[in-house]
C-alpha cells in the first residue's frame, strides 16, 4: 500500500483540510487528519475575488503565491502531527481554491488556485493538482468529481445510497444498484446561512443552528428561493458562490411581497436553513425508486452534517430513508473530501482515469491532475 495526502480548502473557505491515508486498488485507510486554519485577511482576500470585485492579475497572482504557502503549511503540519516523513508519502493530491467556477457559459473554465510549485518545493513531496480542467476540456463541467471515489466506498446492492455533502455548496452521489452512478450540485449547503450569521453577528457560521432556532421560517420567502431556476436544470449541473451569495439573496428580500414581511434577522437565518434541507431533500426524492432489499440510505459528510436542524430536518421530509452520517458506514464526516483528492493522487499516478462521464458530462473518462515533481 501507498501513502498520500489529500488537502481540500472548500466553498465554505474556513480553512484547509489535510488527510493522510493509506491506498491499493481496493481500500483507502484514513491513517491521519488535521484541520489547519485560514487566516481571516487571506479569507476575506479570496471572498472579494470570488463575489466579483475589481481586482487584478498581480492581486491573483500573490493569492496563488500565499496559499501555495499555506497548502504546504499544512501538510508540514500534518506530517508532525502522525509522525510520518515526506519520504514515505507517494504523493500530495492538492484541490486547490476555487476562485471561480463557470461552467455554463460560452467560454466555459474553472479555476483553482494555490501555487503546487510551492508546494511540492517546501514539503519536497510529488503533488498533483489542477484536477478539474481535464475534465473541462473533454466536455465536462470538471465537477463534481468526489462520486467516483464515493462509488467506491460505499456502493452497495442491497439498496440505493446517496451520498450527501453539505459543504459551502451541497452536492449528491446517487448509488443505485445495477445503474450507472448520477451526481450534481443541489444547490446550497452553507454557504447562504454562513454569510448571513457572518453579516449580521460576525460569526463565521450558525453553530449547532442556534440562531436558526431563534426564527420562524418565512413560506412566502421559501417560496420565492425555491424559484431559483438553477433548481430546475437537469443534471450534469454544478455551482457555486457565482450564483448562491448575498446580492442574489438581496434580490429577494428587497421584493415588495417579502420587504413588507418586515422579517427580522433570525427569521431569514432559519428560512435559508429550511431551504438548503428542502433544496437537498427534493433532489433526494427523485432517487430510490428501485425496490430495496432494505431501506435506502442517505449518508452525510461535511460541515452540514454537524448542524442538528439540517439532519433532522433531512429526517423528517425524507421518511422512507435511513438518515445517518458517513461516519456510520466507517467513513470520517470532516474528511471525505480531502480523502477524495488523495484517491485521486493515486489515480493519476497509477494512469487511472478521475472522472465519471455520466455525472460531469465530460466525453470520455480522464485521467485528471497535472503532476509536480518533489525535486531531490
Amino acid at each position: 500500500m501507498e501513502k498520500y495526502i489529500g488537502l481540500m480548502s472548500g466553498t465554505s473557505m474556513d480553512g484547509v483540510d489535510a488527510v493522510l491515508v493509506e491506498i491499493d486498488n481496493h481500500n483507502i485507510n484514513l491513517l491521519g487528519s488535521h484541520p489547519f486554519a485560514m487566516g481571516n485577511n487571506l479569507k476575506q482576500s479570496l471572498l472579494d475575488i470570488c463575489l466579483g470585485q475589481p481586482t487584478n492579475l498581480q492581486t491573483l497572482g500573490e493569492l496563488d503565491h500565499r496559499l501555495g504557502h499555506l497548502f504546504a503549511d499544512a501538510v508540514l503540519a500534518l506530517l508532525a502531527n502522525t509522525n510520518t516523513t515526506a519520504a514515505e508519502i507517494t504523493a500530495i493530491g492538492s484541490h486547490g481554491q476555487t476562485v471561480f467556477h463557470s461552467p455554463h457559459t460560452e467560454y466555459a473554465f474553472t479555476m483553482q488556485i494555490g501555487d503546487a510549485n510551492i508546494i511540492a518545493a517546501k514539503t519536497g513531496i510529488t503533488t498533483i493538482a489542477d484536477f478539474r480542467r481535464k475534465d473541462m476540456a473533454f466536455g465536462g463541467q470538471g465537477a463534481p468529481l468526489v462520486p467516483a471515489f464515493h462509488q467506491q466506498l460505499f456502493s452497495s446492492i442491497q439498496c440505493t445510497r446517496v451520498i450527501l455533502n453539505i459543504g459551502g455548496i451541497a452536492n449528491i452521489t446517487v448509488l443505485e444498484p445495477n445503474k450507472a452512478v448520477t451526481g450534481f450540485d443541489t444547490g446550497p449547503g452553507n454557504m447562504l446561512m454562513d454569510a448571513w450569521i457572518n453579516l449580521h453577528q460576525q460569526k463565521s457560521y450558525d453553530e449547532n443552528g442556534n440562531w436558526a432556532r431563534l426564527g420562524a421560517v418565512s413560506s412566502v420567502l421559501l417560496t420565492r428561493l425555491l424559484s431559483e431556476p438553477y433548481l430546475q436544470q437537469s443534471a450534469p449541473k454544478s455551482t457555486g458562490r457565482e450564483l448562491f451569495n448575498l446580492t442574489w439573496l438581496e434580490q429577494y428580500l428587497v421584493e415588495p411581497a417579502i420587504a413588507d414581511l418586515q422579517l427580522s434577522a433570525c427569521d431569514i437565518q432559519a428560512t435559508l436553513t429550511e431551504y438548503t434541507t428542502q433544496t437537498i431533500a427534493n433532489d433526494v426524492k427523485k432517487t430510490g425508486l428501485t425496490p430495496a432489499v432494505t431501506p435506502n440510505e442517505l449518508l452525510v459528510c461535511g460541515g452540514g452534517a454537524h448542524n442538528p436542524i439540517l439532519m433532522q430536518r433531512l429526517a423528517e421530509l425524507l421518511p422512507s430513508w435511513q438518515v445517518m452520517t458517513t461516519a456510520d458506514r466507517g467513513v470520517d464526516i470532516d474528511n471525505m473530501e480531502a480523502m477524495a483528492f488523495a484517491w485521486l493522487a493515486y489515480r493519476t499516478m497509477h494512469h487511472q482515469s478521475g472522472n465519471l462521464p455520466e455525472v460531469t458530462g465530460a466525453s470520455r473518462l480522464a485521467q485528471l491532475g497535472a503532476i509536480y515533481p518533489a525535486e531531490n
